[in-house]
């Protein structure tokens, strides 16, 4: 009897050490659970790449494609459906173009103007609107009307603004007796006619951006300089602006990019050159290659210069905000 129970327990100590024997994975073999896991990660990947296909697909073709063609186009000439390559033919055609040197004036011009009006217009409506609690809701709705406007509505609005004998801006002046201007037909009156529309029409966004950027200060700032008997003038210079810089700085640079590319208000506007040539700005320059005299091989040369200034402008930026950080 003794000799059948330890033979009994020799067998179940056996069959329990045979157990985790048998369970024990094998060298090689890949692990069920591993695999799962890697399949979900690589379904989630594939997920999340799949969902940006059509933003790259959108971004290559609208923004890359074209700026690529226009490289190649800057170097052929085109002409009854067929086309050669010419080489730096346009570059020194644009290069020698009479009109070349005038254009970038006046687009020094409008961007400089708009810099003034601009872009320290939007900044202090955003400080005046800072100031208010209650209403500053239906106050940011009404700034930001003019950016809902269609561009073309917009602009035939101020045209009718300027108007010499019934325009808004010409009754102003003869009720306060002043002298009546020709807005749009005068050189001295032109560009700063159109850089007001402008402004009046993109300045909601801007003025948004700033107030977004101006209730991130802390109001401990505002306190301690009140504490200290600082007016308005010192806290904006020494707290609101210094807080603000990196917004100020990069809303600098895509004013500049925005105003060098300016079209619709000008050609609408003056029809593109002004009197005496006073608002041709390059942006009408490529348009008059492209589609007056049919040279788009021109046109693109001249984008092309335009895009290196351009890049110049952002690769400034990138370098004093890098030192500035």
């Amino acid at each position: 009897m003794a000799a059948t129970t330890v033979s009994h327990n020799k067998a179940k100590r056996g069959s329990g050490q045979s157990s985790p024997r048998g369970s024990r994975r094998r060298p090689g073999l890949p692990d069920e659970n591993a695999r799962a896991g890697f399949g979900r990660r690589l379904r989630r990947d594939l997920q999340a790449h799949a969902f940006m296909i059509g933003a790259v697909l959108c971004f290559g073709f609208f923004s890359w494609y074209p700026m690529v063609r226009e490289v190649i186009m800057s170097f052929q000439k085109t002409k009854r459906g067929e086309t050669t390559w010419v080489g730096w033919k346009n570059l020194e055609t644009v290069w020698n173009d009479p009109g070349f040197w005038p254009a970038w004036r006046n687009t020094m011009q409008f961007t400089l103007y708009a810099l003034v009006i601009g872009f320290a217009v939007p900044f202090v409506i955003a400080i005046v609107l800072n100031e208010f609690r209650h209403a500053q809701a239906y106050l940011r709705i009404l700034v930001y009307l003019p950016v809902m406007l269609p561009p073309v509505a917009g602009v035939l609005l101020f045209k009718y603004f300027y108007n010499p004998e019934y325009g808004l801006f010409n009754h102003i002046l003869h009720f306060l007796h002043l002298p009546e201007q020709a807005w749009l037909d005068s050189s001295s009156t032109a560009m700063i006619s159109v850089v007001i529309a402008a402004t009046w029409m993109s300045a909601g966004g801007a003025t948004l951006i700033y107030l977004a950027a101006l209730q991130n200060v802390p109001g401990e700032l505002y306190e301690a300089a009140d504490l200290d008997g600082a007016g308005l003038l010192s806290k904006i210079w020494h707290i609101t602006i210094p807080q603000t810089r990196p917004v100020l700085s990069l809303m600098l640079l895509l004013q500049i990019v925005a105003t060098m590319q300016e079209f619709t208000n000008v050609y609408l506007l003056t029809g593109g050159a002004g009197p005496e040539n006073s608002t041709g700005t390059v942006v009408y320059m490529v348009y008059q290659y492209a589609f007056r005299y049919d040279s788009f091989g021109s046109a693109s040369a001249l984008g092309l210069i335009m895009l290196v200034v351009l890049g110049g402008f952002s690769g400034l930026y990138a370098r004093l905000s890098r030192n500035s950080d």
